[in-house]
């Protein structure tokens, strides 16, 4: 997996981090059990401080997309809790679709962008 960080952006490096893991995941890129590069390998790698990659790693595991071991690192381990998901995902629409609402974009555009997105994800 290719993490691309952008030092230009106005997201943090670590947020940048941790939605690419999570794009890899959902696309299949990376998989339940596979083990992520070490701390510090990855901060070499992307060329960021490992206090970065070590924030980004807590945050993973605290939202339930990896857990940390001493001896395997960082590995992908998905904490289902659907409700919880849900519930945060709901919470961030409604942002995304009043910013939608105030342009103008249509209920039909909403869903058949929703739509298209999800098919990456099949």
């Amino acid at each position: 997996m290719i993490l691309e960080i952008d030092f230009n952006s106005d997201e943090a490096i670590y947020i940048q981090l941790c939605n690419q893991i999570i794009m890899g995941i959902a696309t299949s890129v990376i998989h339940e059990g596979d083990s992520l590069p070490s701390v510090r390998q990855l901060a070499d790698t992307v060329g960021v401080n490992m206090h970065t990659v070590n924030k980004a790693y807590n945050v993973l595991k605290r939202e339930g997309y990896i857990s940390l071991d001493k001896r395997r690192g960082a590995v992908i381990a998905l904490d289902v809790d659907k409700l919880e998901q849900l519930e945060e995902m709901r919470r961030q629409l409604r942002i995304v679709l009043a910013r939608g609402c105030c342009k103008n974009i249509s209920r039909s555009e909403v869903h058949e962008l929703v739509d298209e997105i999800f098919d990456d994800y099949e």
